[in-house]
């Protein structure tokens, strides 16, 4: 990623509100301008059909943007009951349509059908790849290969609104779920064929898209301003377990150097010094030692 002649070091992460249109490596690239940062990158792409929760990482929080790869995600997502799609969203071409001969009484128990564990086929359009080429880009070419089911979880479908032909639901779901997929198979459960024509991401982790800034937002506002919506990288991370360090160990530790650490539970622990400042993440074996996993330099500002 080239370095801008302006550029800064920026360290934290933003909660940022995807615009719908973008895709997220263009929303990355706008907002590391906006704030001139050094470096960036961004713990999960959106769809560019999609909206809503997008965390930006800076500087030093650019290593810890893997740990929500796994993070359940909440979504606001619109179904289009009737109409089948070849991509499973509204952007793709109608290959059907059938009468809507259901009842707003049926959709509580079809819905049922998808709670919990389940299994689900990856769709054409999707960024999986197959011999080292993306399935989207096979699939723009007319080209249909096998995709092996996954096991995914849905946590929780709420009905929010029934006007149809539109069903909008909010799902909580864990990571490789694909909610054009699910559309499309509640439409088929309802018997009338459905696609994904609205999405919205409400939450990642323990992160909400209520806490985000637009672009809107951003813009109108100082750099100074913009840099107080920056969230300090051990967040990222909050459901490690802690563990303070004296101020010689921590040091040793911040050298990349395993130390003592007795009665210290098994595991992966934030790891801070004496004065409460984020040094790192560091393995703990349960039997007194701990082993840096990822640290920052001594004197480092983050």
């Amino acid at each position: 990623m080239q370095k801008r002649r302006d550029a800064r070091r920026v360290d934290g992460f933003l909660l940022y509100d995807k615009p719908k249109g973008v895709s997220s490596n263009k929303a990355l690239q706008y907002v590391r301008k906006l704030y001139r940062a050094e470096r960036a990158g961004h713990t999960g792409t959106l769809d560019p059909m999609a909206s809503g929760l997008l965390v930006i990482c800076f500087g030093q929080s650019t290593r810890f943007a893997g740990e929500l790869l796994g993070a359940q995600k909440t979504y606001l997502a619109e179904l289009t009951l009737g109409t089948r799609t070849d991509s499973g969203d509204g952007e793709g071409n109608i290959i059907s349509t059938q009468p809507i001969e259901v009842n707003e009484s049926q959709i509580e128990p079809a819905l049922d059908k998808f709670r919990g564990d389940i299994l689900q086929t990856p769709p054409m359009h999707s960024a999986l790849k197959r011999d080292g080429v993306p399935l989207y880009r096979l699939a723009r070419q007319g080209i249909e290969v096998a995709r092996n089911p996954r096991p995914v979880t849905i946590y929780s479908i709420q009905i929010k609104r029934i006007s149809l032909p539109t069903l909008q639901i909010l799902v909580t779901c864990s990571k490789g779920t694909y909610i054009r997929v699910l559309a499309e198979d509640i439409g088929t459960a309802l018997g009338c064929g459905a696609f994904l024509s609205g999405l919205i991401r409400q939450g990642l982790g323990p992160f909400a898209l209520q806490d985000a800034q637009s672009t809107d937002t951003l813009t109108l506002l100082s750099e100074a301003e913009r840099d107080n919506f920056l969230q300090p990288s051990d967040r990222l991370i909050a459901t490690f377990p802690s563990l303070i360090l004296e101020a010689s160990v921590a040091v040793k530790f911040g050298h990349g150097q395993p130390t003592p650490a007795e009665g210290t539970q098994s595991g992966e622990h934030r790891i801070y010094d004496g004065a409460g400042t984020f040094i790192g993440t560091g393995i703990a074996d349960g039997l007194g030692m701990l082993y840096p996993r990822k640290v920052f330099p001594p004197g480092d500002v983050h």
